[in-house]
């Protein structure tokens, strides 16, 4: 907090605050995600959405402007379709051997805003896929025929209309080399599917009965019941099977679009193995995935589970699935269950089956757990520690030191005029030692996100702006005060406007920051409470700071060789009265114990998350 000198517009500053800070804290950012680089979908064409291919007749065909070519040749290929798609993945290949993935041939682009070239099977420029998931009807693309092109080429394409509906290796044109017999229309190749798991409805809701001695759960809050709580975040684990070769997971809670759990090294998010369970539509999709860092899925797949089933219900999702305790070599990204791993339970929105970041912190198990150990009730947290304590030090700072050691400031310089601490006036030294050790809290606070997150968060909004700005401040005041001019001085009252100004911008500032820490995701406070009581502590300040406003220039009479515009920018040269330091003693005393107050009370819903 920057150091304040007196001044009656330190009360008019603040009359402001709560409307400032309530307009900012409603500002809310949005983040999307982008497509196009599938080469790991080179091979099989089948997109890694977690959905089973679709079967029903496509409103998408390949077309080319010949059906015979000389090695050398470049071919027109068109895909086009009645309906928009956002995704395709487009190869040729040779049609006598059905069992080949590998592509022939390469790809010149017409477009290459909305198309590019990926490399499959170390052959440049052999795939084209899309750029993002803009909408479009039709690509035109050239193919180049190689020189060891096979006779007989078939153009495949897997196209995507939404995330989670796509029709896979649709089958094209077939072209042929001069002088080629053409083949058989039977022999046509044909799109490969993929037989789709058939889950079942779930008869009900879970139950916690039974957590901690025949299953593992994970609760949030902790005790609740999903039977009897709908906003029961849930997860349990138990484990199947001569052995335990198998183990049963139970996955429920509100959620628009999906709720996901996931298997962790540690508590920070990438390299885990994801479960997740995404509403589309009327029913719910159940797949398995891998992330690889801060980013969408990857590698989506249902091959791994078994006994799927699940329901929809008091604006939840539920559902259930069996995995095998170890996997094959076929499967590198899940992991052993006979392993300790920390648990992340996460919900969020989803379209089309395509998941969306989650808007809130996901919760993270207290401690590893081998999914496979004895059964326990497992414990979990929303807030990092680190995070709270960048909270806890931010409020610490600006609710209290920095709080106090401006009110003093501004309204006890003449109080205690004959003691001295350490050879300067009390309020001095107290507004000073306050101030220093606002800084500190500060500079340290304001380090710990960029230890967690590991650099700038995209996601944050102006809070982190703003926070630069209040650090930056923070340091400038102590700088300005040790150069300040002397008492005497006629360039004092420059001094004095610059130091009241900056420390106003600071602490309105720093009090605007409070109001959008509250929503930021990796420390999402209990909106109704929290807001509540920041609004109060701005209340309540302000009317401190109004009171003795009003008090020092309408109850006090100061000296007639001072005019207004000195009395508000020297030190308060008024006549204190009989009773005036027991009283201002007292009135210190209920600011500092109400903001202490004010701040358990937000340090109480920091250590909840």
């Amino acid at each position: 907090m920057a150091l304040l000198a007196s001044n009656p517009m330190s009360a008019a500053g603040l009359c402001c605050l709560l409307f400032l800070c309530v307009s900012v804290w409603c500002w809310v950012p949005a983040g999307c995600y982008s497509n196009g680089k599938v080469t790991k979908a080179c091979s099989s064409m089948q997109p890694r959405h977690g959905a089973p291919s679709n079967t029903s007749h496509s409103p998408y065909r390949l077309a080319t402007n010949t059906t015979k070519f000389s090695p050398g040749d470049r071919i027109q290929v068109i895909l086009s379709g009645s309906s928009y798609f956002e995704g395709f993945l487009l190869e040729a290949r040779d049609a006598t051997n059905q069992s080949s993935a590998s592509a022939v041939g390469s790809f010149n682009l017409t477009n290459p805003i909305r198309t590019q070239l990926l490399t499959c099977n170390n052959l440049q420029g052999s795939t084209v896929s899309h750029t993002s998931d803009a909408r479009q009807t039709e690509v035109v693309v050239i193919w180049n025929a190689p020189k060891d092109s096979p006779s007989v080429v078939q153009f495949l394409v897997t196209v995507v209309a939404h995330y989670s509906v796509f029709w896979v290796k649709l089958p094209g044109p077939i072209i042929y080399q001069h002088g080629v017999t053409p083949l058989p229309p039977h022999s046509t190749t044909t799109p490969t599917t993929i037989q789709p798991m058939t889950p079942s409805i779930l008869p009900g809701p879970f139950t916690s009965e039974g957590c901690g001695q025949s299953k593992s759960c994970l609760l949030d809050p902790p005790g609740c019941n999903p039977e009897e709580d709908p906003h029961c975040f849930f997860l349990s684990m138990t484990t199947e099977g001569p052995g335990n070769t198998f183990v049963w997971f139970e996955l429920s809670g509100p959620a628009e679009g999906y709720i996901s759990f996931a298997l962790s090294w540690d508590t920070w998010m990438g390299e885990d193995d994801v479960y997740m369970c995404v509403k589309d539509g009327d029913r719910v999709s159940v797949s398995a995935a891998f992330v690889s860092g801060r980013t969408h899925p990857e590698d989506q797949s249902q091959s791994v589970l078994s006994s799927v089933s699940w329901r929809l219900a008091d604006g939840g999702i539920q559902c259930r699935f069996r995995r095998p305790v170890r996997l094959t070599k076929e499967e590198p990204d899940r992991y052993d269950l006979g392993q300790e791993y920390f648990l992340f339970l996460a919900h969020g929105e989803a379209e089309y089956g395509e998941v969306r970041k989650h808007s809130r912190q996901p919760l993270i198990s207290t401690h590893r757990k081998r999914i496979t150990g004895p059964p326990e009730v497992l414990r979990g947290s929303r807030g990092p520690l680190i995070m709270k304590l960048h909270g806890a030090l931010m409020l610490l700072a600006w609710m209290l030191t920095g709080s106090v050691g401006t009110f003093i400031a501004s309204y006890y310089k003449p109080d205690w005029p004959n003691i001295t601490l350490l050879g300067q006036k009390v309020w001095f030294q107290v507004h000073r030692g306050l101030m220093i050790l606002t800084v500190g809290l500060t500079i340290v606070a304001f380090c710990l996100p960029f230890i967690y997150r590991g650099g700038w968060s995209k996601h944050a909004g102006v809070h982190p702006y703003l926070g630069c700005c209040v650090l930056a401040l923070a340091l400038i005041q102590p700088i300005t005060a040790a150069f300040r001019p002397s008492p005497d001085s006629h360039r004092r009252f420059i001094f004095n406007w610059a130091h009241w100004g900056l420390g106003s911008v600071a602490e309105i500032m720093a009090v605007a920051a409070m109001f959008l820490g509250m929503r930021q995701s990796s420390l999402l406070l209990t909106l109704p409470v929290a807001m509540s009581v920041l609004i109060g502590y701005v209340c309540w300040l302000a009317s401190f700071r109004l009171l003795l406003f009003l008090r020092q220039h309408l109850f006090i009479k100061k000296p007639a060789s001072v005019s207004d515009d000195q009395q508000a920018i020297l030190p308060d040269q008024s006549q204190p009265g009989r009773w005036e330091p027991l009283i201002k003693s007292t009135i210190l005393a209920a600011l500092a114990l109400g903001n202490s107050g004010l701040l358990l009370a937000l340090l109480s819903c920091i250590a909840e998350l």
